[in-house]
């Protein structure tokens, strides 16, 4: 159980809800508010327990929750599914991940990403490490074969590559790292002790200001459609639809670009000829 990491996402999940958003609270009118969103006697009142207790456990001096408080406060929170299962983990009430070493991609995960053809593909483990790519996946983006194997990853390559090959879309840049972020919030859950991920999010934290703010935030909600403008040396500028499937039975993320139908980026595409 992180006390601290339970602390912080619970603060924060609270500060992030309006008043009017929950029935049954104190309109802001009645009584000035000095902190944003609601107020923790607020919270514990919507999910049945003391404010004392709460407030223990923002304060990370709490006793481990039990399933049923956790359901309850989660409920007050208005908290996605995805973040049910996070805070769990965080209290101790779900199995955590022990295996910490680089994935094997199974064969037949390998054989798929080839059969996409020209559709540029990889796979990604929780760590963001790029594990397999086919031969459209290194024309558009990079030889990947090439480089050191600490250096394939999404998170790194997006940086290295960011003047080259990343066109200044400040906003879709943006998403890319908050999205990063909050896939690692939910993998650091499941790995706690897995030190090579504590110093890559420390490494990109130290880069870029997106990323760090979407980590301080514990936004851990998926998205797993995101657009991306990327700058292809002999292609141009191409606007890309990145989505993210989930291998079933897997730790493993099969990332995909994909362009609009009819649209100039689907038609270069088109024209990418793998090496």
């Amino acid at each position: 159980m992180s006390k601290r990491d339970l602390a912080d996402f619970l603060r924060r999940r609270r500060e992030a809800l309006r008043p009017d958003q929950v029935p049954g609270t104190h309109p802001p009118g009645r009584r000035a508010r000095r902190t944003p969103g609601l107020r923790r006697e607020e919270v514990a009142a919507l999910a049945g327990v003391s404010t004392s207790y709460y407030e223990r456990l923002e304060q990370a001096r709490g006793p481990r929750p039990s399933p049923q408080v956790l359901a309850a406060v989660g409920t007050a929170l208005q908290l996605t599914p995805t973040e049910r299962e996070h805070l769990s983990r965080l209290a101790g009430q779900a199995p955590l991940s022990t295996d910490t070493d680089r994935a094997s991609v199974p064969a037949d995960a390998e054989e798929l990403l080839h059969r996409l053809g020209p559709i540029p593909a990889y796979l990604v483990d929780e760590r963001e490490d790029i594990l397999a790519w086919n031969a459209a996946a290194a024309t558009l983006i990079t030889d990947f074969a090439a480089l050191p194997a600490e250096e394939r990853n999404t998170l790194r390559l997006a940086i290295r590559l960011s003047d080259t090959l990343c066109s200044a879309a400040a906003g879709a840049e943006g998403e890319f790292a908050r999205q990063s972020a909050a896939e690692l919030r939910m993998t650091s859950a499941r790995h706690p002790a897995d030190r090579a991920l504590g110093e890559l999010v420390n490494e990109i934290a130290a880069l870029s200001p997106d990323f760090a703010a979407a980590w301080r935030d514990h936004d851990v909600r998926p998205r797993p459609t995101l657009r991306k403008r990327l700058r292809h040396p002999e292609l141009g500028e191409l606007e890309l639809e990145r989505r993210t499937l989930l291998l079933p039975g897997t730790d493993l993320r099969l990332v995909i670009y994909t362009a609009d139908p009819g649209s100039a980026s689907a038609a270069a595409l088109a024209r990418l000829e793998p090496s």
